[in-house]
């Protein structure tokens, strides 16, 4: 028996409530490979909806290639489905476990993890992908014992040229395009690719594994400061950079979106040396919440002085480990004649579907999905700090800054006190100072709030704790 309460004043529809429901009920195990599902008119009947309803429902899982219906027989839950989807939540799980240790601290024991910044395992289409998959192997096997190009799958590049131009206003070939495992092994490339020689900014605060990447290239790394509006020019020539690594989409940790007055003076700055470059890396713009996003950088890039970078680890999940740069005419020449020997480090097999999923319109309508899932989740948690704090312990700031917000800790309480607590409520919080090079005072009782990952039917919970009496 399936037991299932549909919020009939609930602002989704009651068919995508019943498919919410029986996806999860799939992929969690609770029906396995080849078990029978019950009618359409009965499940009906003892579910209080129309036939119709269930009818869409199980329509959308067979779509997904979670359900196959049989003439005369009814529906089934498709093969292999649960241990698909046991084995890809382990690697997923042991991927997180391993990349959102922050500080010497493991990610183990907590019962909320607000540091972390991993994806939703349970939203990842997975039915889709292994569809998809099965298609490669089915159609492309000879293909796939081929070496791809230094530069990846063309196929796939030319996808990502036209997602960038329907989607970022980006007119980019596909030769333009460079895919590695990863943006940390772009950041590799680049450095090769740039020169040794050369010195790089990075943003203060910031994203702690780009400096990693570059001490273990040997390169000279200076920080930048930030102030309301993103990097600030006059530290950046004080500094001598050759090469800045920016995110003006969504600057993390802070959340800052870079206006078009600044990055109009980032673009002459660039223009102004022959060594000069902008790598920006635009990691979770389709997460925005209000408003048109701004234009990227390289988009509104004459002078060719923009390295693009951006990866589907966001999108998709950590575990699909594709990025991808674009590079300017000339870097893309200089590439071509000495980095070409290199192999392509993303997995045929993977390459071949992500193409599919692209092609097909399956990302775009994952994107939107995932967005709509998450600004619930935001505006979920939001409205929970509002309504609990009656103390007013609790300032929300930048909380339209894509997939974290920032929360800022009242004068009147004690940092020691709260984190401690924290501690013992088994919540990991952490304050933005993790993220400076020397940094101020008051960015000790401003935390970083990572809410991706929060499974919702903990989230009441967690803010009931987080605010505490």
């Amino acid at each position: 028996m399936i037991t299932f309460s549909p919020d009939f004043a609930g602002t989704l529809p009651l068919y995508e409530q019943l498919y919410d429901f029986l996806k999860a009920r799939i992929l969690d195990g609770t029906f396995s490979s080849g078990e029978k599902l019950p009618s359409k008119r009965n499940l009906a009947k003892n579910l209080g909806v129309s036939v119709i309803t269930v009818e869409k429902s199980y329509a959308l899982l067979c779509d997904e290639g979670l359900l196959e219906s049989r003439v005369r027989s009814g529906f089934f839950v498709a093969q292999g489905v649960s241990d698909f989807f046991t084995s890809f939540r382990a690697r997923a799980t042991q991927s997180d476990s391993h990349n959102s240790s922050v500080a010497g601290q493991k990610s183990e024991g907590w019962y909320i993890d607000f540091s972390s910044n991993k994806n939703d395992v349970k939203k990842f289409p997975f039915s889709i992908w292994a569809k998809l998959i099965r298609d490669v192997l089915g159609k492309q096997r000879h293909e796939l014992l081929e070496n791809p190009p230094a530069k990846g799958s063309y196929n796939l590049r030319s996808a990502i040229s036209r997602h960038l131009e329907a989607f970022r206003a980006m007119r980019v070939e596909p030769e333009r395009i460079v895919l590695g495992a990863g943006t940390e092994y772009l950041y590799g490339l680049l450095v090769q690719l740039l020169g040794f020689d050369r010195r790089y900014g990075i943003e203060n605060p910031g994203y702690g594994k780009i400096q990693k990447v570059y001490d273990r290239y040997g390169v000279e790394c200076r920080k930048i400061g930030m102030d309301k509006d993103g990097i600030m020019l006059g530290e950046l020539e004080d500094a001598a950079v050759d090469v800045i690594h920016i995110s003006p989409s969504h600057h993390f940790p802070t959340g800052i979106v870079m206006p078009m007055s600044r990055r109009m003076e980032l673009l002459r700055w660039a223009d102004s040396g022959e060594r000069r470059y902008i790598i920006e890396d635009d990691y979770d713009s389709e997460f925005r919440f209000s408003g048109k996003p701004l234009p990227s950088l390289k988009s509104i890039d004459k002078g060719e002085k923009v390295i693009y970078m951006n990866t589907f680890s966001k999108t998709l999940a950590s575990t699909i480990r594709i990025s991808y740069m674009v590079l300017p005419q000339r870097l893309n020449r200089v590439f071509d004649e000495r980095l070409s020997f290199y192999s392509c480090t993303v997995p045929t097999i993977e390459q071949f579907t992500l193409e599919k999923f692209i092609s097909k319109g399956f990302f775009e309508k994952h994107i939107n999905r995932m967005r709509k899932n998450y600004h619930m989740k935001r505006d979920l948690i939001l409205h929970l700090i509002e309504t609990c704090d009656k103390q007013k312990k609790f300032q929300v700031l930048e909380e339209n800054s894509g997939l974290h917000f920032l929360m800022r800790l009242s004068e009147s309480e004690d940092v020691g006190a709260f984190r401690r607590r924290m501690d013992k409520e088994k919540i990991r919080i952490l304050p933005l100072s993790m993220y400076y090079e020397n940094p101020p005072p008051d960015s000790e009782r401003v935390f970083v709030m990572n809410y991706a990952g929060i499974p919702e039917e903990k989230i009441e919970e967690a803010i009931h704790k987080l605010v505490g009496g």
